[in-house]
Parts: C-alpha cells; structure tokens; sequence
C-alpha cells in the first residue's frame, strides 16, 4: 500500500493512474457485450484501423486522437451499411475492414516521412505518457459512453440473449445494435493512447471473460470486470515501476493472469 501511495506522489504516475483506471472502469461493462455478442474480432478491426486514424491526423493537422475516432466511426459506420447490404459472414466483412484498414494505414504511413513520431506508442500504448488533454478524452468520451450504454442496457441485453424474441417484442434491434458498435469504437479511440493498437481489445475481453465465471447476472459481471481491469492497472503499474516494463503491456498481462488463476479457483455450487 505504502509503494502504491508513493506512486501516486509523482505527477506523471498520478496521470497514468488516472488514465488507465478511466479506460479500466468503462472496460468492464462494454467488455461483457464483447464478450457475449462474440466481439472481439470486431474490437480488433477497430484497433487495426488506429494506425490509419492516427496517420490521418498528423496529415491533416489534428490530433492524433481525433484522428482515430473519425476513422473508427467511420468503420462502425461502413459495418453497419454492409451488414445490412451484403450477404457475406460477418468475420469474412471483419476480416476485410480489418487489413484493409491497416493497409490504408501502411500506406499512409509512407507519406509521413517529413513527420516524426513515436509509432510505438500508438501500436503498444504508453501509459506512462498519458496528459492532461489524454484524460479529457478518457474521462469525457468515456463519461459519456457509459451514461448512454447504461440508456441502451435492457435493449441490449435483450437483443444479445435472444434477437428475433427481442424484435418480436418491439425492441428496436438493429438501432441499439448500431449504437453499441458506434459506442465500442468511441471507447477504442479513447484508449489506444494508453492502451496501444494491439492491446485495447485485450484489456476489453479478458477481465470480462474473468468475470464470467463468478458472476450471477449481467450487472454483476459488469461490476466484477471493472474491479478486475482496476486492479489489473494497479498490479500492471506497479510491476512496471520495479522491473522497468512497459506499462500498458504489464497491465494487459496482469489481467491474462487474474484469468489463469481464476480457473483455478473452484466454483461454488
């Protein structure tokens, strides 16, 4: 407790703390539909699209994490069209968003030549960078997500369990489906700063696959995710501050192995 404390005295420290805990508390409820709507090629499509986002920005001038909201939305947005138009699997149309976009960002990447930045920070995170304006963003956007997530929670849930019985009962599913997908990818660009292009989608699932195995109801697994990304952040910080590791990659491990040790906890009857 006392290193925790401490941790907390250092200015930048206090900013990544703050910062991941934001990113960890929204994780949890949006993690469990990932999770149970089977998502999470989807989260990776949106966080390939990031590197396309966050050339995008610096080419025309504006923030990085404009950025990748604009090309995630957008993303969101041409699923949705195609989904609705195509005949194609849904992993097949994933899989085609998802390397499209990155190739899109590749490319764009080679007219960034007069352009210096740190690409590993966008591809792994960099907890540890985290400022003032990153946690408007984190806090704001994510603010803001969980209060309409929470307006969409019973027609969600409903549409998750059972979508044609949902739809015969007049919950509009394909609008609050449209919503959620616009949702995850608010999140995604929110938190690719601390979390990286290759991890967000890690950080998403794997607290809310752990809180699966306890968990009695959909609100209760919701709660326990969060608890589970928040301590992973504290565990992932702190063995980042003794050992010299990256933050948000420790983070992300931390919670991988919350969920090895979660199976080996037997489960009451």
């Amino acid at each position: 407790m006392n290193e925790f404390i401490a941790m907390l005295q250092s200015p930048f420290l206090l900013r990544a703390f703050l910062g991941g805990a934001g990113i960890a508390l929204i994780a949890g409820p949006f993690g469990v539909f990932i999770v149970w709507r089977r998502m999470a090629f989807y989260g990776d499509t949106l966080a390939h699209s990031g590197l396309l986002g966050v050339c995008l920005g610096f080419l025309l001038g504006l923030s990085p994490t404009i950025g990748v909201l604009i090309v995630c939305l957008a993303l969101a947005i041409l699923l949705v069209i195609l989904q609705s138009r195509e005949r194609l699997a849904a992993d097949t149309l994933l899989g085609m968003l998802s390397y499209t976009a990155l190739a899109l960002g590749l490319v764009a990447l080679s007219f960034l030549d007069a352009i210096r930045f740190d690409l590993s920070t966008f591809l792994f995170g960099d907890l540890l960078a985290v400022s003032n304006n990153d946690l408007v963003w984190i806090w704001g956007g994510g603010g803001m997500a969980f209060a309409v997530l929470m307006a969409i929670w019973c027609p969600l849930l409903a549409a998750t369990v059972d979508e044609a019985l949902a739809s015969a009962e007049g919950v509009p599913v394909r609008r609050t489906q449209t919503i959620f997908t616009l949702l995850v990818a608010l999140i995604i660009a929110c938190a690719i700063k601390v979390v990286g292009v290759l991890l967000i989608t890690a950080l998403l699932i794997i607290p809310a696959a752990t809180a699966q195995r306890f968990a009695r109801s959909p609100e209760h697994m919701a709660v326990f995710a969060s608890v589970i990304a928040f301590f992973s952040l504290i565990a992932g910080l702190l063995f980042s501050l003794y050992f010299d590791t990256p933050a948000a990659a420790s983070v992300v491990t931390s919670a991988a192995l919350f969920f090895v040790l979660s199976r080996l906890i037997p489960q009451s009857a």
